[in-house]
């Protein structure tokens, strides 16, 4: 069985939920989970929760914390899920959400706790297969994920929401409550902060990889 229809979703239900309009299926679930069905809440958990970690763990840089972020994206869902619009995405209400939420971690905790060069090594020469390639895409990570701690975060954010997750300027403009030209504006910004940073600090550390600074 397909991983994506463990809950009753299809494949194509799924995508449907992140690019589209809710079908109808999710938005049942919505309405049930509304009215306090904890079985369906725990469905829309089970849907979004990698969406959410991901987007977490890419605006703090550390697993434990965006797991903790998570935890509190979910909390803050089910306080306010009744006042959810049903007529509208609830991938875009829990990306607004999980933004704020890491924003908030981000200036609680100032410094970011960023996985360090050397346990990343250690972690790939244990691998045996395409270890060269493997390492050489986790050093660009680590490079921009360290690079990334200039950024103040409405830069961080509309950063990882358009070129990490991949996510149009519209999308991004309604997460982050920005208007569309403020997003390009602080996207702009971001990837000129970005590409100054990897040429000044990681240039040795990226040599040989074939990252172009082209942001």
């Amino acid at each position: 069985m397909n991983k994506d229809t463990r809950n009753g979703l299809s494949e194509k239900e799924n995508k449907s939920a992140l690019t589209g309009g809710e079908d109808e299926k999710i938005t049942e679930i919505i309405k049930s989970a509304q009215k306090g069905d904890e079985k369906a809440f725990k469905l829309l958990v089970e849907k979004y929760k990698a969406q959410v970690a991901g987007i977490a763990y890419k605006m703090v840089g550390s697993y434990e914390d965006a797991k903790d972020i998570s935890q509190i994206v979910f909390v803050k869902t089910y306080q306010n899920l009744g006042s959810f619009d049903t007529t509208k995405k609830l991938s875009t209400w829990l990306y607004r959400i999980t933004i704020n939420a890491s924003i908030d971690f981000i200036r609680k905790h100032k410094k970011h706790r960023h996985e360090a060069l050397e346990s990343i090594a250690g972690e790939l020469r244990e691998k045996k297969r395409d270890v060269e390639g493997t390492y050489k895409r986790s050093l660009i990570q680590w490079a921009i994920k360290k690079a990334m701690e200039v950024l103040n975060p409405k830069q961080r954010s509309v950063f990882v929401l358009r070129d990490l997750e991949g996510l149009d300027i519209k999308e991004v403009a309604q997460i982050t409550g920005m208007p569309q030209a403020t997003v390009r504006w602080y996207l702009h910004r971001a990837r000129s902060r970005l590409r100054e940073e990897l040429i000044r600090h990681y240039s040795g550390v990226l040599e040989g990889t074939g990252i172009k600074y082209g942001l």
